[in-house]
């Protein structure tokens, strides 16, 4: 038969010939939409494989008006070798006169030898309410039948908006272009799984959002079934298997009697062509897609308590496999009897579970539903096993006879509850074992029973008597069937020597109830006495023996394992592995985390030059990076990365062969480490050793993203290296492969939550890579999820999504993982973007960081980010109380006022979980009315606290509506675990959060982000963050606003203590300034004596204002206003503070008076030095004239200079004073600066740090309008104009009242003290709040000026006052008189001996 086939569709205009070529070509090839003109114009032709044959499919215009056009298409192209098909196309609707004209004119273009290839092809077959056969008979007064008969019969039918390539098969069979198809290609061809029998169904085209998700139209056809199964089941629905199409007949159904109604409908047999099996989807699925969709499905079904396939049948090549690679995700919790009382659990994979298998098979016909009496032995009223009583269940199997279902029976430690005390493994085959006796043998090679349904005995019973078989044979009939017969039942026990307790009789007077209670009770004698238990792993081996394939065997997964073995087999003790093998990602990464946020931070400046300390902490950085570069590579991490850059499949297979690994590692050690510290626990005395447990439980986790994690930190260090450098260049592959690992559908770090930081340069660099491999493809919308911890947040994106974020019991997210999921084709247009991020984040508020100091801070910090990011985030929430979440999304409300812009709305969804009462969103209207309430006074206390009044309200920041925007979601499981199945209602319910959270996606898809611009959002939202030095530390902002009110009234307390103080230092340096100037001499003692006076007077002043500020406070505390309860737990720190103010300006004032003191002994030292020093020179002289006459010489000029430096040098170091230090007031003043502004914001600090404080006030001041205020501006009444001028009018009065002050004090001549500066940032602060300026930019920028202006000249008066007041300098002033004099001297001397 020719593989190749050309098909020519004829007719009139507005028939659907297009829409019949794109059904046969299965895609969207040609324009085809309703219209009253003529959408085909010309002969068009498209090509494509259909059926494994290359088919050119040639559409044409109307053929009333396009005859010859046609008729030479066809003489001249159509080839005689190819075979060609013609289809005359025809409405499903009256004939008329013009289609018996398109018949003839079909003729005369065709001729009679092509016509005998024409089929007449019926179009709208979805409108047809009768079969086509009816359809024709009931025109008999038309000419219609007598165009069929000329036709020979040869008609068609198409339903083209049926995907189903059904239809496309039957007319290719019709017309002899195929041969029969086997039941598992036509099987397929109807599921629309053809495609994906050779090239597999993967994961990510599962999960690709698309129309289907929010679709909820009714099943049209065979093709939407295992699509809506998948949709279903991806979502953990267990109502997944109940899938049928509604037929027209059903959709079009009138329930209401009416005259012509017949009775014989009622008695009418269902239209089972439109439905299928469950179990023959289910299988269709398994065949047609790859080993990690099958693990995916296997372990939804698992949750749903449906069974899962143990052997998968190809009833094609008749050979069958072992699922073992399916089933390895599936991790299981349950308690045996043994340990019921010390209430312990075992969690485990469960193909690694030695368990007890019981196999239930059927011998020939059975009256007994083996499937049904199964679910009752289970006591799951939502089938494990599909039966013929549930909804398509009746159906014939069409592929799925020898498919071989598994399911477990784990007990949950109450023998009250409990079927079974111990666990057990359930196996059924589908079909007769007479058929299947490969299937027969490895369960009764691997069973501990086998009990084996039947109605008669007969020849093929010798299978039963294998004696290799090692299960125990147990047999169950029913005596209620006809073809029941005793004596065979009593000939096969013999036999087989059976007892009476291997043969169970169902009766005619047993009941199901009874006859299961019975079943019970054998199955349970078998999981107590039985000695034989195997793993579905060991299995393996005996598959192997059988000839049956194992899923694992592709050399592409077992590569994957070999690789990850290699790397997970030395691992004994996980954190002493993570010390050695990922030393960059330990203490130096946390040390560099520290020197990143203390770079923005400055707490621990102190009175440092903030540059200096900038400078050196940027060195510390650089040495921690190379202190990360003198590490070579470890072993484990070289195997990892290039395991990871093998090919695409080889290396998944090794991430999911990396990840089980590591877990069961985990799982083992964190079980022993709960044994222990259980055990420990019973005695008070051992804190420390819990203690150090408690340690081991938070840091003993170890997961794949520990070695990207310390593959981001591999490459991070090497951007330090020259470029040059060959170990850099090894390295820069690293992101191409993350990128494309992120593409693949793996999660990435995004935020470590160990050390709390973002490796900003190894995270762009992977974007960017992402970027370049999907542009011009690269619109992302983000969907991030926040909430406390252990609320269920892994687990509402799992289900929402189908992804797989870790979850387990404790805490498993930490910090923030990111993950990219494709957005369909088809779809894009709604949305208006490529992807979906969907961002995963840690618990919020865990019991381990709420006893450190900083939890707040941290919680804050990533909940600020991930917010920041998102378009949407869903704020997961514990029941129905939110308060909880309140103060966080206060936090975040109020540090995006404190940012520069958001940039966005991010809208916010509550989830509320474990809330099924159908009533919750009516009754809790009250709770959400009254968390609006509370969260918009938090945003107005927030607002007026950064003079941001605009925003009046929470949804000012966030877009929140608390009609729609609260979700109640009903608890996850259905029952008690672990044999409750996924509540249906926790499903749907997050089934119509998708929709609504999606619906919203479209709705701000026209503010999404390339992958780019995503990437440059991180860093400076990140950054900004880091800026962020004091909201964060605060549970929410009405404390954040009571604190403030607070340091407000602390400053205005602290701000008067210290001017008094000063101006009574002043003073008392005046007074020691005029000291003994009213006597001719006065006595060093008598000063000694007069500034231990001063110092007593200024110990009194000083705890005269301590004990008033600390009245103050007490005050402050006792007025009922300011919700000054709120920061009671701040009281001590200010009391403390109050104390260290009194500690630090006690030592100020001290070193004052003692400095001043100095001076004034100084001068008199240097009075007694002018006095004497001419005595003092004349005896120098003489001595020097002496030695010369004993030497006989003469003294040069250059030796005398040489004389009298010596003698000077040994003066000065006989001085009772020294030299006074010239401050750097540029420190001082930057110290004060930053104070200033500390609790401004993070932009104001950013601003702050740009630019450095010399740079400043050296040109004049002019005022430049900047980013989003000129969008304010542009929709206010003022123009930039007018704005640039008024806030240039203000800064310029404002820099002429500081200058003015600072020429005041340069006047005065006197030294720079620190009130200086912070009266000129009063004055700035009082006339900015005057003039109601809120720009923080213009802020910035003003005391930048002024600030860097008064540095420069109060360094001036500085640097004169030390000149003019130093006593060491004045003396030096004297040096060169002194000189002088000395060389006249030893010269008149010299002259006159």
């Amino acid at each position: 038969m020719d593989d190749r086939l050309s098909i020519v569709l004829l007719g009139k205009a507005g028939v659907g010939k297009s829409a019949s070529a794109n059904t046969i070509l299965g895609r969207e090839a040609f324009e085809s939409r309703a219209s009253f003109g003529r959408v085909t114009k010309h002969v068009s032709m498209e090509t494509g494989t259909v059926f494994e044959k290359y088919v050119a499919v040639i559409d044409t215009p109307d053929i009333s008006g396009s005859e010859e056009q046609i008729k030479n298409f066809c003489q001249y192209f159509l080839q005689e070798s190819i075979p060609t098909l013609f289809l005359l196309v025809f409405k499903i609707d009256r004939f008329t006169d013009e289609d018996q004209k398109t018949v003839e004119a079909t003729t005369r273009v065709l001729g009679p030898q092509r016509m005998k290839n024409c089929f007449l092809l019926f179009t709208g077959g979805d409108t047809l309410r009768t079969s086509l056969s009816n359809y024709i008979s009931d025109y008999k007064s038309s000419l219609l039948p007598e165009v069929v008969k000329s036709f020979s019969s040869r008609t068609h039918l198409f339903n083209n908006e049926d995907e189903g390539r059904r239809q496309v098969r039957e007319l290719l069979l019709k017309s002899g272009h195929i041969t029969t198809g086997t039941d598992l290609e036509t099987l397929l061809e109807d599921l629309g799984l053809d495609q994906f029998y050779k090239e597999k169904l993967s994961l990510s085209k599962i999960l690709e959002i698309n129309e289907k998700i929010i679709n909820e139209e009714p099943l049209k056809c065979k093709s939407d079934l295992s699509w809506y199964f998948l949709k279903k089941l991806m979502m953990v629905n267990v109502t997944a298997r109940k899938i049928k199409c509604t037929s027209t007949s059903e959709s079009n159904s009138d329930d209401s009697l009416s005259d012509d109604f017949d009775f014989d409908d009622l008695l009418a047999c269902p239209n089972e062509d439109d439905s299928l099996n469950p179990l023959d989807i289910i299988t269709a699925l398994f065949l047609c897609s790859d080993g990690f969709v099958h693990q995916e499905l296997a372990l939804k079904m698992s949750m749903c308590q449906f069974s899962v396939p143990l052997l998968l049948p190809n009833c094609d090549t008749q050979q069958c496999t072992l699922m073992l690679w399916a089933m390895r995700d599936i991790v299981k919790k349950y308690r045996p009897s043994k340990l019921s009382e010390s209430r312990g659990f075992i969690e485990e994979r469960i193909v690694l579970s030695e368990l007890p298998m019981i196999s239930f098979v059927r011998l020939g016909e059975c009256s007994l539903s083996k499937s049904e009496i199964l679910n009752k032995l289970l006591n799951n009223p939502d089938d494990t096993f599909v039966h013929h009583n549930i909804e398509c269940g009746d159906i014939q199997r069409r592929i799925s006879n020898g498919l071989t279902e598994m399911t477990w029976y784990l007990p949950c430690g109450n023998k009250n509850m409990d079927i079974f005390s111990e666990p057990v493994a359930i196996a059924n085959l589908r079909g007769d074992i007479a058929s299947f006796e490969t299937q027969f043998s490895f369960l009764c090679q691997t069973s501990a029973a086998v009990f084996v349904f039947f109605d008669q005995l007969d020849s093929e019973c010798k299978k039963l008597m294998n004696k290799k078989h090692k299960a125990k044979i147990f047999l169950i009939g029913n005596q209620q069937s006809k073809n029941f017969i005793v004596d065979s039942v009593k000939e096969m026990a013999t036999s087989l020597a059976l007892t009476k307790h291997n043969i169970l009789i169902k009766t005619k007077q047993t009941n199901d109830a009874d006859f299961v209670k019975l079943l019970r009770k054998r199955v349970g004698d078998v999981i107590k006495n039985s000695q034989m238990k195997m793993s579905v792993e060991q299995m393996a081996d005996v598959a192997h023996e059988l000839g049956i394939t194992v899923d694992e065997d592709s050399p592409e997964c077992q590569a994957g394992k070999k690789n990850a073995d290699e790397i997970t087999a030395e691992i004994e003790d996980t954190f002493q592995f993570k010390e050695n093998q990922f030393p960059l990602q330990g203490q130096i990464w946390k040390e560099l985390t520290f020197l990143e946020k203390e770079e923005f931070h400055l707490r621990k400046v102190g009175s440092e030059d903030i540059e200096n300390y900038r400078s050196n902490l940027i060195k510390k950085k650089e040495e921690q990076r190379k202190k990360q570069n003198s590490y070579a590579m470890s072993r484990v991490m070289t195997c990892f990365i290039s395991a990871i850059s093998r090919p695409h499949r080889e290396r998944c297979y090794f991430l999911k062969w990396m990840r089980m690994n590591l877990d069961n590692l985990s799982r083992t050690k964190l079980s022993g480490l709960r044994e222990l510290y259980k055990e420990k626990c019973k005695d008070s005395e051992n804190k420390q050793v819990i203690k150090e447990i408690d340690r081991q439980l938070s840091s003993s986790s170890l997961g794949v993203e520990h070695f990207f994690r310390e593959m981001g930190q591999i490459y991070e260090a090497s951007l330090y290296l020259p470029e040059t450098d060959p170990s850099r260049q090894q390295l820069q592959h690293l992101p191409r492969l993350c990128a494309q690992l992120l593409l693949d559908g793996f999660p990435l770090e995004l935020v470590d939550g160990d050390a709390s930081n973002i490796p900003l340069s190894w995270v762009s660099d992977v974007l960017s890579q992402l970027n370049d491999l999907v542009s011009p493809k690269n619109k992302i919308l983000v969907v991030t999820v926040i909430g406390v911890q252990r609320t269920g947040k892994s687990t509402l994106l799992n289900t929402m999504f189908g992804v797989q974020f870790a979850v387990s019991s404790g805490r498993c997210t930490r910090g923030a993982f990111m993950l990219l999921i494709k957005v369909n084709e088809d779809f894009k247009k709604v949305l208006n973007c490529d992807f979906m991020m969907i961002i995963d984040t840690e618990g919020l508020k865990s019991p381990e960081l709420a006893q450190l100091d900083n939890s707040h801070e941290h919680d804050n910090e990533l909940a600020t980010l991930v917010v920041g990011l998102s378009d949407i985030t869903i704020i997961n929430i514990a029941m129905e109380n939110s308060t909880e979440m309140k103060d966080i999304l206060q936090i975040v409300v109020h540090a995006f006022l404190r940012m520069e812009a958001v940039g966005k709305k991010p809208r916010c969804q509550f989830v509320h979980q474990n809330v099924s009462d159908v009533s919750a969103h009516e009754k809790n209207l009250r709770d959400r009315k009254l968390l609006l309430e509370q969260l918009n006074e938090m945003t107005q206390a927030a607002a007026k606290m950064e003079k941001k009044e605009k925003n009046k309200s929470f949804t000012d920041v966030m877009e929140y509506n608390p009609d729609t925007g609260n979700c109640y979601i009903p608890g996850l499981w259905n029952g008690n675990p672990p044999m409750a199945p996924v509540n249906a209602g926790y499903s749907e319910t997050v089934y119509e959060l998708k929709k609504n959270i999606i619906q919203q996606l479209g709705e701000c898809g026209s503010t999404s982000n390339n992958i780019v611009e995503f990437r440059e959002w991180i860093t400076s939202l990140w950054n900004a963050v880091k800026h962020e030095n004091f909201i964060f530390s605060f549970r929410n902002s009405l404390v954040a606003d009571a604190y403030m009110r607070l340091c407000t009234q602390y400053n205005q307390w602290e701000w008067e203590f210290k001017k008094e103080m000063y101006t009574w230092v002043t003073t008392a340096e005046t007074r020691i300034s005029n000291f003994g100037s009213f006597i001719e001499t006065f006595e060093i003692s008598d000063l000694n004596k007069f500034i231990t006076e001063l110092k007593s007077e200024a110990i009194t002043e000083l705890t005269k204002w301590e004990t008033k500020i600390l009245e103050n406070l007490k005050k402050y505390f006792d007025q009922p206003e300011g919700h000054v309860y709120l920061v009671e737990g701040y009281r001590e720190d200010f009391s403390n503070s109050i104390k260290s103010l009194r500690r630090q300006t006690e030592r100020s004032v001290l070193n004052q008076i003692t400095a001043a003191a100095d001076i004034k002994k100084g001068f008199k030292e240097l009075d007694k030095i002018r006095a004497t020093y001419t005595e003092k020179i004349e005896k120098a002289v003489c001595a020097l004239i002496d030695e010369c006459r004993k030497r006989k010489v003469q003294m040069t000029d250059r030796e005398l200079d040489e004389s009298f430096n010596k003698m000077w040098t040994e003066t000065l170091k006989t001085l009772a004073f020294s030299e006074q230090q010239i401050s750097n007031i540029f420190t001082n003043v930057s110290h004060q600066l930053r104070s200033n502004l500390l609790h401004k914001g993070s932009h104001a600090c950013e601003l702050l740090s740009k630019k450095n404080l010399k740079d400043c006030g050296q040109e004049p001041f002019t005022y430049k309008l900047k980013g989003m205020i000129k969008f304010h501006i542009a929709r206010g009444f003022f123009t930039w104009t007018d704005l640039i001028k008024a806030r240039q009018e203000i800064g310029d009065r404002i820099i002429s009242d500081c200058d003015d002050y600072i020429r005041d004090k340069m006047k005065r001549k006197t030294n720079y003290h620190d009130t200086y500066i912070q009266e000129i940032l009063h004055i700035i602060d009082e006339k900015l709040n005057k003039a109601d300026v809120n720009d923080i930019e213009f802020e910035v920028s003003l005391k930048q000026h002024i600030c860097g202006s008064a540095a420069r000249k109060f360094q001036k008066m500085h640097e004169d006052f030390i000149q003019e007041n130093d006593p060491y300098k004045c003396l030096q002033k004297n040096k060169e008189r002194f000189c002088t004099d000395f060389k006249d001297v030893f010269h008149k001397r010299d002259l006159w001996q």
